[in-house]
């Protein structure tokens, strides 16, 4: 009998969360598997978009994958193959499609042309599907005519093919990701991970994202312009590194913090403290403390009541004018905008479990 009750309660609490925020339907996103596909990559997008629930425990994606053919084997670039259970139909049911790397783009790859049987795939695709790649995925977007005019970015080793191929695209082959609104492009295998992160985050906010990322265990956030190839991924154990300046620097973004004093924190001088900054980390230490400021302004502003004055302090901008400034640059929203986005639906819920 209680069972029964508590589903009935459940049931009145969608309806009335529904009523108030709309009614539920989770964002589709299908990934197209080719030929000579990289399992890990294709795993990415569904660990990712698997996760993420909303207050009421329900998936915020439905993520599915797909095949060029009738369902059926699609070869990896393993010693295996994948039975895929959807064929290309199941494009025009997407909201997002992204396409992993593959190494058996035939055509794509070597003259960047689509293949018939890729064409009469891509013909599926509904006007205004967001379009994602990972790593060489990006080829066929290119090569389908998306990209023509626009920014976009590969793995480091194949952009200079990539720019080859396609000389309309504005290639860039230092950030990790790129996200020109429509169409989102990234670099090879871990930067797959940031990109889908950064497509929840422009989704349903930070938290959201940084629950994934907690879950996951990756890192919560890489700036999308950070660079690919990082002269110094791990530091040398003969060598000193930044580490414990940027934990340092984490715990008091709400203060001024001088480069001098991040430098002191592990005996460095300035000049090279920078340079091994930069080496370690991709960003100089500027632009590393903005990224963390804006991270720290978008959780205050969905998680508190905070007044845009306070979290401009607490974030470490000063003054919301300043903070205002540097979020419309990197999200193009103001501070009042960006929480009125992500809050609307935890206010909904509030509301209905007081009445």
């Amino acid at each position: 009998m209680d069972q029964v009750m508590d589903q009935g309660m459940d049931q009145v609490m969608d309806r009335a969360i529904e009523r108030a925020v709309g009614p539920f339907c989770p964002h589709r996103v299908v990934v197209l598997a080719l030929d000579g596909l990289l399992p890990f990559e294709l795993g990415i997008p569904h660990r990712i978009f698997g996760r993420p629930k909303d207050a009421l425990g329900r998936h915020l994606y439905e993520v599915v994958t797909c095949s060029v053919r009738p369902p059926g084997p699609v070869k990896t670039d393993a010693d295996f193959s994948l039975h895929v259970g959807n064929g290309p139909e199941t494009l025009a049911t997407a909201d997002t499609v992204i396409i992993p790397a593959s190494y058996e783009f035939g055509p794509v790859y070597e003259e960047g042309v689509l293949t018939d049987e890729l064409a009469a795939a891509l013909a599926h695709l509904r006007p205004g599907t967001r379009l994602a790649s990972i790593c060489t995925g990006v080829y066929v977007l290119a090569a389908a005519g998306y990209l023509d005019g626009r920014p976009a970015t590969t793995h480091w080793a194949d952009a200079d093919r990539l720019q080859r191929l396609f000389p309309r695209v504005k290639v860039d082959p230092d950030v990790l990701f790129i996200d020109d609104g429509d169409i989102l492009t990234s670099a090879g295998v871990a930067a797959g991970i940031d990109l889908c992160l950064h497509m929840v985050r422009r989704d349903h906010g930070t938290a959201v994202a940084n629950d994934v990322a907690r879950r996951t265990v990756v890192p919560p956030h890489r700036d999308g312009g950070q660079a690919q190839y990082i002269q110094r991924p791990v530091p040398d154990p003969q060598q000193a590194s930044t580490t414990t300046a940027r934990a340092w620097a984490l715990g008091r973004l709400h203060e001024p913090i001088q480069l001098r004093d991040m430098a002191a924190q592990v005996a460095m001088s300035v000049r090279t403290f920078t340079r091994r900054f930069r080496e370690e980390v991709g960003v100089s230490p500027g632009q590393w403390l903005t990224q963390q400021r804006v991270e720290r302004a978008r959780h205050l502003l969905e998680s508190t009541d905070l007044s845009v004055d306070q979290v401009a302090h607490d974030a470490g901008f000063g003054t919301a004018q300043s903070m205002r400034q540097h979020l419309q640059a990197a999200l193009g929203v103001t501070p009042t905008a960006y929480r009125r986005t992500f809050r609307t639906a935890g206010k909904a819920k509030k509301a209905v479990l007081r009445t």
